[in-house]
């Protein structure tokens, strides 16, 4: 189960292979869910990066991971794939 803020596991099937490509060589990676749901949860609750619970790994690896997603594209295809709900205000 997904806690607030986070990725349910059928979302996560969706992007997985956008976001987590198998890796065949060098030093294994973070978790890519748990860097995600960093991302996320900084937008979400409105902390800056250093506020980053320590949960989601050290908050310059996340935010280097965010950096990395946003300039390659990859954080535009995550969200063009995932099925976001907006609230009407």
């Amino acid at each position: 189960m997904a806690g607030r803020y986070e990725l349910s596991d059928d979302c996560w099937h969706m992007i997985k292979d956008i976001v987590s490509p198998p890796q065949v060589m060098g030093r294994p990676r973070r978790d890519d869910l748990q860097m995600l749901n960093g991302i996320f949860w900084i937008p979400c609750s409105g902390a800056k990066w250093r506020g980053l619970p320590e949960r989601y790994g050290p908050w310059k690896a996340v935010y280097q991971r965010f950096r990395q997603w946003r300039d390659d594209g990859t954080l535009e295809r995550i969200l063009s794939r995932l099925p976001l709900k907006l609230r009407e205000d």
